[in-house]
């Protein structure tokens, strides 16, 4: 769904009225999260998606890896996970549906949960994802709402998933390119997650659907800034500058556009083909880090070190004026 339409739903939900319930769907946040104790707090969160890729496992591996994302971008430790399954047995071998299971199952175990169960429905197109849990000590908690002028932006994966996966189906994506898309998207979120602790992060948020461009803009919006983002700092999967110059769009890329320019203000002459990179939609990407400037180095050389290779300071966080996003060269 658009970012204007899930805006418009959540808006118009009752809030819970429960003094333990700590973040809910107030400020896009990634996930909900509710305190067990004084010192305990429980992260929740579900994501199910169609197949983007032929090879079963690896598509089990890209769901969970993009479902358990969201309980990285609050801080949380997962815990426990819920197979989401819908499936046309009746059309297709179970032996599929035992592979993208095996694929999901093998990143929750590498997050160091477990996958507790889970519910399945027939339908005529594969979905599969994850229910997962958490936890997190409320000191150690990330919103997207902290983020504070003087901070620099972080981002911890190359972006292009959504050119990759465009070009994928359309048939017309080199094999080293699509390669390259799959490891991202099968990259966990927790060197990210643990360097954006280490370094006390002030905010944090993943980049999925809504792109880069419209995931800092609910940041800046959540937290009362303006999130600046400069385009020639923007890391790029390889091979998938070309697959944006042949046009590899979807529907969401052009969607996610619509939206972010109302709250946008372009400066000076930014690239062009760089600056569609903010608006392709993302799955299983990487995280957005609002940390204070002088711990930013520290934080991306350790987020490095511990496996993702690809984080780098993007952009920076400014007084709240005309706009949620500011675009530089």
């Amino acid at each position: 769904m658009p970012q204007e339409g899930t805006a418009q739903v959540v808006q118009n939900l009752p809030r819970a009225d429960d003094p333990n319930l700590i973040v809910g769907t107030e400020g896009f946040s990634d996930a909900g999260v509710y305190r067990l104790r004084d010192d305990l707090l429980i992260v929740q969160s579900l994501d199910f998606f169609p197949p983007l890729v032929d090879d079963p496992f690896v598509f089990g591996q890209i769901a969970a890896a993009n479902s358990l994302s969201d309980l990285y971008a609050m801080g949380a430790r997962p815990t426990t996970a819920l197979n989401i399954v819908a499936f046309p047995d009746n059309q297709l071998e179970l032996d599929i549906l035992t592979e993208i299971l095996r694929g999901g199952a093998e990143r929750v175990s590498l997050a160091g949960a477990v996958i507790v169960g889970g519910h399945s429905v027939r339908d005529a197109e594969i979905k599969y994802g994850l229910s997962v849990t958490g936890v997190v000590h409320p000191q150690q908690l990330l919103t997207n709402q902290r983020a504070r002028p003087g901070d620099a932006l972080v981002l911890t994966k190359a972006l292009g998933t959504g050119f990759v996966t465009t070009a994928f189906k359309a048939e017309s994506c080199p094999a080293e390119t699509f390669a390259a898309g799959c490891a991202s998207m099968t990259q966990l979120n927790a060197a990210g997650c643990d360097a954006a602790r280490e370094f006390k992060a002030n905010a944090c948020t993943d980049i999925t659907g809504f792109g880069l461009a419209g995931h800092a803009g609910e940041m800046a919006e959540a937290s009362g800034v303006t999130a600046m983002l400069e385009v020639h700092r923007l890391p790029i999967l390889p091979g998938v500058a070309t697959l944006a110059q042949q046009g590899n769009q979807n529907r969401a890329n052009r969607s996610n556009r619509a939206f972010a320019e109302r709250g946008m203000r372009v400066e000076g002459c930014p690239d062009e083909l760089l600056t569609e990179f903010l608006f392709d939609p993302q799955t299983s990407g990487g995280l957005l880090i609002s940390v204070p400037q002088q711990r930013a180095d520290q934080l991306v050389a350790y987020a490095q070190a511990a496996g993702a290779t690809a984080t780098c300071i993007v952009g920076s966080i400014l007084p709240r004026h005309d706009a949620r996003i500011v675009v530089r060269p």
